[in-house]
């Protein structure tokens, strides 16, 4: 069970902090029921969600497990996935998405980095669905990322880039 104060990853609103455990005086609430009041990081507003509910939580990652993920980036190797029918190329993103998993997340940004080099040397565009998951898996990376290294969310891309160079120059890399 979480305690106010903890960071959770909350299934589609990402990085929640818990304000409270207990029954929340809101209309229409179970008041026999345990709920967590979660207050999103990256949006407004609360969201009230049953301590025993099936939707996905877990904690966020640690700052070691975050720098032991950056280190793993440049292992990670991106998969050229093309598909024609949008549904199906949608169905993939998702998954990839719903995992909520930063290992699959970075997975899903290596594999749009690798298509849209693929397009544009053909000339061609990256397509909107393609674009539109590759920013919201950057979004929930970089939120559950900024919370474990204890920085502003804008400064996540630039740290990782500073540290894929790093790493790429043979430097250790240790935050």
């Amino acid at each position: 069970m979480y305690v106010a104060g903890d960071y959770i990853i909350y299934a589609g609103e990402g990085v929640c902090v818990v304000e409270d455990v207990g029954s929340p005086n809101v209309s229409g609430v179970n008041k026999d029921r345990l709920y967590y009041t979660l207050s999103p990081l990256y949006r407004t507003g609360r969201v009230f969600a049953p301590v025993d509910t099936r939707v996905f939580m877990r904690p966020v990652i640690s700052r070691e497990e975050a720098i032991d993920l950056i280190r793993s980036i440049p292992g990670v190797s991106g998969e050229l996935y093309e598909n024609s029918n949008l549904r199906f190329l949608t169905e993939h993103y998702q998954q990839a998405i719903q995992s909520y998993s930063c290992a699959g997340l970075v997975k899903l940004i290596k594999d749009v980095y690798l298509k849209r080099q693929h397009v544009t040397s053909q000339g061609k565009k990256l397509g909107q669905i393609d674009e539109r998951y590759m920013k919201r898996a950057e979004d929930m990376l970089y939120g559950e990322l900024a919370v474990a290294l204890d920085m502003d969310r804008s400064e996540v891309g630039p740290y990782i880039k500073n540290a894929m160079a790093r790493i790429e120059a043979g430097e250790e890399f240790n935050g």
